[in-house]
């Protein structure tokens, strides 16, 4: 193999199981590690001639490993309910026959969005909901890895990657919502601390405003005229194709030293400065900093605050207040949005009825 080669596919030989593979960012994670030459593992309950797992989606796994395929990579759809153990079981022993090792695993199982009530306080909750939530959206991460991981662990080596929503400490509007995607980073935070003698190392990676298949279709638009939603939602303009997140795991993949990384969260645009990608269409999207840059200006304006400008500036502080570094910028948008302190903190107030 040339060094060209090499540097084209940098995954080559190594083996990869991207478990929640049907769409969104765990398509385009492994579409993108399938590019960078490793062979694909593609996990998830929707798969072809199967009813949907998903109501009115009609994305499968299989789809998933065709576009793997025509990106000249080599992947494998294996429909796998992560809930079930007995079926992660009987994947963890597919993988050891068929290729004898495990290199990366991605942990993008979710499937919760229609369970998550924006609107609803913790009071309010359907806890039939809440549990089958946390089940399919942390548990089954859970179990995925006690079982896959132990390839890694046999041959010291290896990189985990929990997929999350948001790379701050802070509240993310609902507590199902928080709850779950707070507790991958926990998860990937806590393997790093019992990886910590091994070569195996567990990290999370949440992308931006991410083009899902779903967010294309709420928009109107396809990925060819996404540009065109743009006046509707200005933040659009810095949205990310689901390859960028895959991108950003192929390079962490690919780094012999990304064991400095471990139990760490990182966003994709982050590691895009850091490791010099761009998204497939020659960007690099900074959706956090222009948020970040529209919510200072609306709080350092005089004019009152409309609705949706309330709900931003609300939705920033709740991000930002844990960190003390973004202390002062926590207490502008506090003082904006009317609310008192409370000793170190800030009294918390629904901006919304």
């Amino acid at each position: 193999m040339t060094d060209q080669a090499t540097e084209d596919r940098p995954l080559s030989g190594r083996v990869a199981l991207v478990a929640g593979a049907t769409r969104g960012a765990g398509r385009g994670i492994a579409r993108m590690l399938g590019a960078a030459g490793a062979l694909v593992f593609c996990t998830g309950r929707s798969a072809r001639g199967a009813p949907p797992a998903t109501a009115g989606r009609p994305e499968t796994i299989d789809e998933t490993a065709e576009m793997v395929a025509a990106d000249g990579g080599r992947a494998v759809a294996i429909r796998v309910d992560h809930t079930r153990e007995e079926e992660v079981v009987s994947l963890a022993t597919r993988v050891r026959a068929e290729a004898g090792r495990l290199d990366v695993l991605v942990n993008d199982i979710w499937g919760g969005d229609d369970w998550i009530e924006w609107s609803q306080r913790f009071w309010e909750l359907d806890l039939a909901n809440a549990r089958a939530l946390v089940e399919r959206a942390v548990l089954t991460h859970i179990i995925t890895a006690r079982h896959l991981a132990p390839l890694m662990i046999e041959q010291d080596s290896g990189l985990i990657v929990e997929v999350t929503d948001g790379h701050h400490p802070g509240y993310r509007g609902q507590i199902l919502y928080d709850h779950v995607k707070s507790a991958v980073i926990r998860l990937a935070y806590g393997m790093a601390m019992e990886l910590a003698e091994t070569g195996v190392t567990a990290l999370t990676v949440t992308p931006g405003f991410l083009r899902s298949e779903a967010v294309l279709e709420h928009f109107g638009v396809t990925e060819e005229s996404w540009r065109d939603a743009i006046e509707k939602d200005p933040f659009f303009a810095e949205s990310e194709t689901p390859s960028f997140v895959g991108r950003a795991i192929a390079a962490l993949a690919a780094d012999p030293g990304v064991r400095a990384k471990a139990g760490l969260t990182f966003f994709a645009t982050d590691l895009a400065e850091e490791y010099g990608f761009t998204d497939v269409d020659g960007g690099r999207p900074r959706f956090c900093q222009a948020f970040d840059a529209h919510v200072t200006d609306l709080a350092r304006g005089t004019e009152p605050l409309g609705e949706m400008d309330r709900f931003l500036v609300w939705s920033r502080y709740c991000q930002i207040h844990q960190e003390p570094g973004r202390r002062e910028q926590a207490v502008m948008l506090a003082e904006r949005l009317g609310l008192k302190e409370v000793g170190a903190g800030v009294e918390p107030a629904p901006p919304l009825a």
